[in-house]
């Protein structure tokens, strides 16, 4: 089997990584090199460039406005996006909602909602998890009940990432408390985050960051217009969506990038009277991160080409694999990282070394090191839990 990548995608991976560099707004790169996390404006600046070089919408067909890529070009895209310090496109907009109005909404719903989530006119947030339906989704309680030409609905969303950035949110609610299996009675819905009876309350996260929020329902009408799909099928829609959020969902390109900047640290870095990078130890544990990075790539591109070629919206029970490796991989970066910096990433001793003239871009990026290797602790909880996902590998893949 030969690994190594066409000609033609070489060519492709160096027109996406030199339209990054001669485009990317320095200020953007600048946060993002230095470990910060990306503001609001960064991700709907970078995504309109993108839009106007017709790739924000990168994973859609060329009719709704996409390239029209493969889906190796895809994936390189995806991975020059990360390694060069820009936003990511707001994954919402683009491979969850884009996909689902594609796949399941009217003429109009696609005419309005789609050119408007590519050039991000609306920012889009998920309504999914409940305080008591997270991994068990299919219990949620949160209703919507017909009232003339309005859905009413009432209940609470929690977990609910970037929400007090969203303009839409889409939105798994109860139509049918009656169904006999609880999966038969829930709907989709399109909510205006402007709407009366929305209340927003963010959720501090363990790294001080504002992502995360709770959203509460109360009376909100929500025009019938705004259904997706059929009354009580929106579980057919929620699982079409997650299947396209696990195959993304892996980030590699943030692992490899992540440990490229450990590597680069581990220059400046001294252990036991010399650069760390001469550590045997250390060197090991960056070859073995390497080598699990090159198989989930593999296993990431194998996985995206199959489900292209099946079709059908159905999700593929391997995106399971790249959701907890790519998740596992994450979370053993950022520890490298944080493990480089030393006492560098807490902030009491970051003080101390910058009166020592440690340069000023180390001592930053160490101590931001920390708010990524905090928040990603919950990498392996959100988009289904780890544990979910190896029960599905083991019913669907292995048969037991």
């Amino acid at each position: 089997m030969d690994l190594r990548f066409s000609k033609e995608d070489e060519a492709f991976r160096l027109e996406v990584r030199t339209f990054i560099n001669e485009n990317l707004p320095a200020d953007i790169r600048e946060r993002s090199r230095l470990g910060y996390a990306f503001r609001k404006e960064d991700t709907v600046a970078w995504q309109r460039i993108l839009n106007k070089q017709g790739w924000a919408a990168y994973s859609w067909p060329v009719e709704y406005g996409g390239p029209g890529w493969t889906p190796t070009q895809r994936m390189i895209f995806q991975e020059e996006i990360m390694m060069g310090n820009a936003p990511e496109v707001l994954g919402f907009n683009i491979t969850m909602i884009g996909p689902v109005l594609m796949h399941f909404a009217t003429q109009e719903q696609k005419d309005y909602f789609l050119p408007r989530a590519r050039n991000l006119d609306d920012w889009w947030c998920q309504g999914f998890s409940e305080p008591g339906a997270g991994s068990d989704l299919a219990s949620l309680k949160t209703a919507a009940v017909r009232d003339g030409d309005d859905y009413v609905v009432n209940g609470q969303k929690i977990w609910t990432s970037t929400a007090h950035n969203a303009d839409w949110c889409f939105v798994l609610v109860r139509t049918n408390p009656e169904a006999r299996k609880r999966q038969e009675g829930i709907s989709f819905l399109l909510v205006d985050m402007k709407t009366p009876g929305i209340t927003v309350r963010p959720i501090i996260s363990i790294d001080g960051s504002h992502h995360l929020n709770e959203v509460f329902f109360d009376d909100v009408r929500v025009p019938v217009e705004n259904l997706v799909h059929q009354e009580n099928k929106g579980w057919d829609v929620a699982k079409f969506l997650l299947g396209n959020e696990r195959t993304g969902i892996a980030r590699l390109g943030k692992s490899k990038e992540r440990v490229n900047a450990s590597i680069e640290m581990a220059h400046k870095v001294n252990a036991n009277g010399r650069p760390l990078i001469d550590d045997a130890v250390f060197r090991q544990r960056v070859a073995q991160l390497q080598v699990d990075m090159k198989a989930l790539e593999i296993t990431q591109y194998r996985v995206v080409s199959a489900y292209d070629k099946a079709g059908g919206g159905r999700p593929d029970p391997l995106s399971s694999v790249l959701k907890v490796k790519g998740t596992e991989l994450l979370q053993a970066t950022t520890e490298l990282a944080v493990d480089v910096a030393g006492p560098m990433a807490t902030p009491i001793w970051a003080r101390e070394l910058a009166a020592l003239n440690e340069p000023d871009d180390l001592l930053e990026a160490s101590s931001a090191s920390v708010g990524s290797y905090l928040f990603l602790r919950a990498a392996s909880i959100y988009g289904g839990t780890n544990e979910i996902q190896k029960n599905i590998l083991t019913k669907a893949v292995l048969g037991l």
